[in-house]
């Protein structure tokens, strides 16, 4: 399916879902300036190499044109499918992630004195939604424009880049909030959903 050339329909999607986050982004609450209780700028690696990950994606494309010209067939039409679910679902996951953090949403690794632990919206399925979202936008750019060889790769750089800074955010996550992360964590998947477990009774 991804060995053809993209049709102009499918760059379009991609283009537009790429600009649909940044509206997202800019157009979310402003952070809060108050003072830190830690901020651990390793994130900034796990950053470069999903950066590394969606230069692949956009860079590595099919074929001798960037865009075709030809009818769409059976197949072609699948993918332009299953791109505009990929970005749909991602654009909406980001923006309930971003409303739900507010002013606690920071680009590097950061917890505030007045960060409070949110578990509501889609952190109930994954601790980690926005980065879940920036997956799907990943394999969105991949299937639009990209090669299958360099998609894999990036999704390699991706997940290594994410594993890095879900790491770091979560051993300040464990200093702020201790037992309670550590409950929420057992029950709740880092990246992925996973089968719904109770939490544990207290006292």
């Amino acid at each position: 399916m991804s060995g053809s050339p993209p049709i102009l329909l499918d760059v379009l999607l991609v283009v537009a879902g790429w600009i649909g986050l940044w509206v997202i982004l800019l157009m979310r609450p402003r952070g809060e300036q108050g003072p830190e209780r830690r901020r651990d700028r390793r994130s900034l690696l796990g950053i470069v190499l999903q950066g590394a990950g969606f230069g692949l994606a956009w860079g590595v494309h099919r074929g001798s044109e960037l865009v075709t010209s030809r009818p769409a067939g059976p197949a072609a039409i699948a993918r332009t499918g299953a791109v505009a679910a990929l970005l749909a679902a991602s654009l909406l996951l980001v923006w309930r992630a971003v409303r739900m953090l507010g002013k606690q949403w920071s680009l590097t690794a950061r917890v505030l004195e007045s960060h409070r632990l949110v578990t509501e919206g889609p952190y109930r399925f994954v601790r980690h939604p926005i980065y879940t979202a920036m997956l799907g936008l990943l394999l969105a750019t991949g299937l639009a424009v990209g090669r299958p060889e360099a998609l894999a790769v990036a999704v390699v750089l991706y997940a290594i880049g994410t594993r890095i800074r879900i790491g770091v955010e979560e051993r300040l996550l464990r200093e702020a909030f201790g037992p309670a992360y550590d409950d929420y964590a057992r029950r709740v998947g880092a990246f992925v959903p996973r089968p719904a477990i109770a939490p544990r009774p207290r006292g």
